[in-house]
């Protein structure tokens, strides 16, 4: 199993964005040494000063300059805010400053209403998944100077390196994005921390739909990824008593309250309890929302959740609100899948 991770630069306590940035670079400077595949960063809005994960493509050139080898990618550009154009020159650049490591990641969400007008995000769109595969097609389209001749984008050129183009990836969390990455013929990531109900059905989706595109970036065969929250500790319990802070976290979410990160003891509370060790065999169609484990027990439940959507990797997303215990739980996790150091 290869694993990567998605970063959201979460903001320590009495912290500012420089605090978080900094410790972003330290995790994917972490993440390289241990032999993880990829390190992916979010794209988030309005959520208060807790998440300073706002624009991918500054934080990746920064972290080209901090790297040398683990692919870097956005876990996802919100393409709806967005010119496909525009899109595609910052994914050039970036690839010229980091050649032949860069995942163009590219997904669809709305913030709150003020956050959209302050994007200038039109809503009102009548189509939106034939809108977003039209601007996915265009951003790909632009990287890969795939306009035919006579096309009115045709002249237009993209600066970049003469390394490998940047590497498209549909990201989503509903069977209708699968759907859309499928007939594409692009490759896929879900983001079984938002729904991971609909993951597997999500990848039937994606499967049933998929053809070989002549699309510039496609791919012949289905190619995924599955990215799922979940944190390492030495023990089942220590896992779980980490865990809490996602738990509490999505239940804050629920009610509306975004941008918040408690800490450990703070989402025991708000919880009543700490959260039971999540078992090292899922039941049948059984998917948490969040996963906790010892090494040998997050190994297992990886294997397994891989397993029901046929992926081969998996991408781990985390809500930890210490650094320290983060890169902590990477480690061991390096550990109990067996990545090999570099």
């Amino acid at each position: 199993m290869d694993l990567s991770i998605v970063d959201l630069s979460p903001v320590p306590n009495d912290g500012t964005a420089t605090d978080a940035y900094a410790n972003t670079v330290d995790a994917a400077q972490q993440a390289e040494r241990l032999g993880y595949s990829r390190f992916w960063v979010a794209e988030h809005h309005g959520m208060g000063d807790k998440l300073a994960g706002t624009t991918p493509e500054v934080l990746l050139g920064n972290l080209a300059a901090e790297t040398d080898s683990i692919r870097l990618g956005s876990g996802a550009v919100l393409l709806n805010h967005y010119s496909p154009f525009k899109v595609a020159e910052l994914f050039g650049s970036l690839d010229a400053l980091a050649p032949g490591r860069i995942d163009a990641g590219l997904g669809r969400a709305n913030g709150s209403p003020a956050v959209d007008r302050a994007l200038g995000t039109d809503r009102r769109v009548r189509n939106p998944d034939e809108d977003h595969a039209e601007k996915i097609e265009a951003v790909v389209s632009h990287l890969y100077d795939g306009y035919p001749d006579g096309h009115a984008y045709s002249d237009l050129e993209i600066p970049r390196s003469d390394a490998d183009t940047p590497v498209p990836w549909v990201l989503g969390s509903s069977p209708s994005s699968a759907a859309l990455a499928g007939e594409l013929g692009l490759r896929y990531c879900f983001a079984a921390f938002i729904r991971p109900e609909l993951a597997t059905h999500s990848f039937e989706e994606y499967r049933n739909h998929f053809e070989s595109s002549q699309l510039a970036g496609s791919v012949d065969e289905p190619q995924g990824m599955v990215a799922v929250n979940a944190v390492c500790a030495e023990t089942d319990a220590e896992a779980a008593r980490l865990r809490a802070v996602a738990e509490a976290s999505f239940k804050r979410m629920e009610r509306g309250v975004v941008g918040t990160t408690p800490s450990v003891e703070e989402a025991i509370d708000e919880l009543g309890a700490v959260p039971e060790p999540t078992p090292a065999t899922l039941d049948a169609g059984e998917w948490p929302r969040a996963i906790s484990g010892s090494p040998e027990t997050l190994d297992a439940l990886l294997e397994q959740l891989s397993d029901r959507v046929g992926v081969d990797e998996v991408m781990i997303q985390h809500v930890v609100g210490d650094h320290a215990d983060a890169l902590r739980s990477h480690e061991l996790l390096a550990d109990g899948v067996g990545l090999t150091p570099r």
